[in-house]
C-alpha cells in the first residue's frame, strides 16, 4: 500500500467534511488521503489551516503538488475526477445541473444548521437572536419539504453527489438537533435516510461526539 498523497483538513463532526469522506469511501480513495484533525470555530482559527486557506474553511485538501483546494463542492468535484468508476457528479447536461442543485439544497441545510449551532453555543443565552434562529430553522424545514415532495425518486435512483449531500445534512440534524422532529413531517425522506444510513460509507463516517 502506498503512502497517502493528499492531506485532508478534517473534523469528524463537520457535515461538509463528512461529504468528502463518504465520497472517498464510495470511490475507494480513502487510502490516498491522510487526515489532519482540525478543530475550529469562527472565533478560534487554526494557523496551519489559514496558511494556504485564508478563509480558514474546512474541509480543505492539500494535493500532492502542495496546492490546497477548499470548499466541499470543489473538493468533491476534484476527487470525482480521480477515480475510474462511474462519476458521482454528472459531467454535463441537465442531469449535472439538477444533481448539483439538489446538493446545493443540502448544503443550505448544513449552512443553516451550523449557524444555529454557533449562535446557540458561542453566544450567551441572553444574546440569542430568536427571530434569526427561527428563520434558519424555517430554511431547513422548507428545504426538507421540497426534498420530500419533489426529489425522493431522484435521491433513490443514485447514491451520487446529491444523495451523499442530503444524507450528510440529515445526519448532522440528528447529531445536533435531535429534537427537531424532521422525520414526522417528511416520512419518505426518513425512510430513504434509514436505508442509505446502512451503506458502509455512511457507517464508516458516522460522527461521534
Amino acid at each position: 500500500m502506498s503512502a497517502p498523497s493528499m492531506t485532508l483538513f478534517h473534523n469528524t463532526l463537520s457535515p461538509f467534511v463528512r461529504k468528502v469522506m463518504v465520497l472517498l469511501h464510495e470511490t475507494g480513495q480513502q487510502d490516498r488521503v491522510a487526515l489532519q484533525d482540525c478543530v475550529l470555530t469562527p472565533v478560534s482559527p487554526n494557523a496551519a489551516l489559514n496558511e494556504d486557506n485564508p478563509l480558514g474553511k474546512i474541509p480543505a485538501l492539500r494535493l500532492a503538488d502542495g496546492n490546497v483546494i477548499h470548499d466541499s463542492r470543489v473538493i468533491l468535484d476534484y476527487l470525482d475526477h480521480q477515480h475510474v468508476g462511474n462519476p458521482l457528479i454528472p459531467r454535463d447536461g441537465s442531469a449535472r445541473w439538477r444533481r448539483l442543485t439538489l446538493a446545493s439544497m443540502a448544503d443550505g441545510i448544513m449552512d443553516a444548521s451550523v449557524m444555529v449551532r454557533y449562535e446557540q453555543v458561542l453566544r450567551a443565552p441572553e444574546k440569542h437572536w430568536d427571530e434569526w434562529l427561527e428563520a434558519q430553522r424555517d430554511k431547513i424545514r422548507r428545504t426538507l419539504a421540497l426534498l420530500e415532495h419533489d426529489a425522493i425518486a431522484e435521491l433513490t435512483s443514485h447514491f451520487d453527489v446529491a444523495a451523499i449531500s442530503v444524507a450528510c445534512a440529515l445526519g448532522y440534524l440528528d447529531l445536533r438537533f435531535p429534537d427537531l422532529g424532521w422525520r414526522e413531517a417528511n416520512p419518505q425522506l426518513a425512510n430513504w435516510f434509514f436505508e442509505v444510513s446502512q451503506r458502509p460509507s455512511m457507517i464508516a463516517t458516522m460522527p461521534k461526539i
